[in-house]
């Protein structure tokens, strides 16, 4: 079993956005330590609790201070930008550090509808073209890209390309990573749905890409670990009701408690294990949004032990 770390860079009470980032870093040098799959960073706009709005620039930033573990967006957010920003950004980051960058992208607003008007005009519009966008974003991948009849490249060119993938909690985004042969991940962690037959649509309708030539599906987990029962329900209860009184109700921050993984390393470990066989995967990206960090960061060291035993 491959586990990796989605870190949503949460600003806890009593810190400031410069010690969020600092956090971030510590905690993806702890994985690459612990050998975990992969760093990814989500988007926000606008949140007083999240202090990651660029995730390029803090990817940067990761990939300088880490030496091997895979470094990516989770997800970076299509709708506000153009084909050729995305790719010329996570072309500099696959330069800097090659073989290990991933593209994640989200068709989500990540903050209020102002903050989405601020940031690209009319988001919902935005969405409706998302298909030009994933378009434009796997040709410029490709080096295949042309605007008005005329090739147009994605400069720097890196010595293999970032991994494409789509962030997604329905039938519609999977139908997206299918049709433009992307990997797929799936959210649980904020879906109405477990998502079995997500899933399967996506195998069943994957159209292999040279970026990606076999469906790949990561499952998105909440997960609260800690040495006992009692402490880890305890800082689930937390999380709940930190995370669901600043604000951030309508966010993906705001974590369904059916969704989430709760307890020691044995109980997560069994638990993992039945969504393993249910998903037919072989890796989860894990959030942990608890209002510590140091049992946060402890969180996922006590997941760590799940991969050594392995």
């Amino acid at each position: 079993m491959n586990l990796s770390v989605l870190d949503l860079v949460p600003v806890l009470d009593g810190t400031d956005a410069a010690a969020a980032l600092e956090q971030a870093v510590d905690l993806a040098r702890t994985a690459e330590r612990l050998g975990y799959r992969r760093y990814w960073v989500a988007e926000h706009h606008d949140i007083p609790g999240l202090a990651c709005s660029a995730p390029e620039i803090l990817l940067s930033h990761i990939g300088a201070r880490t030496t091997s573990i895979r470094i990516g967006s989770g997800a970076l957010l299509l709708p506000h930008y153009k084909p050729l920003k995305v790719a010329e950004s996570f072309h500099m980051l696959a330069s800097l550090y090659p073989d290990r960058v991933d593209l994640g992208l989200g068709r989500a607003p990540g903050g209020s509808g102002e903050a989405s008007l601020a940031l690209s005009g009319n988001f919902i519009e935005n969405v409706g073209k998302m298909p030009e966008l994933l378009q434009g974003v796997m040709d410029l991948l490709q080096g295949k890209y042309e605007f008005d009849g005329r090739p147009v490249t994605a400069r720097p060119i890196p010595p293999r390309p970032p991994e494409p993938w789509l962030l997604g909690t329905n039938k519609k985004s999977a139908a997206y990573a299918a049709e433009y042969g992307t990997g797929y991940v799936f959210g649980r962690f904020m879906s109405e749905t477990s998502g079995e037959e997500t899933i399967q649509a996506y195998r069943e309708a994957f159209v292999p890409s040279p970026l990606c030539p076999e469906p790949k599906v990561i499952v998105a987990i909440g997960i609260v670990c800690a040495e006992t029962e009692e402490e880890a329900e305890r800082l689930a209860s937390a999380a709940m009701r930190s995370f669901g009184s600043t604000g951030m109700e309508d966010q993906p921050t705001h974590l369904p408690e059916r969704r989430l993984l709760i307890g020691t390393p044995d109980r997560v470990e069994n638990q993992l294990e039945s969504l393993a066989c249910l998903y037919g995967v072989d890796e989860f990206i894990v959030m942990t949004m608890v209002p510590d960090y140091r049992a946060r960061l402890r969180s996922y060291e006590l997941l760590g032990e799940i991969m050594q035993r392995k």
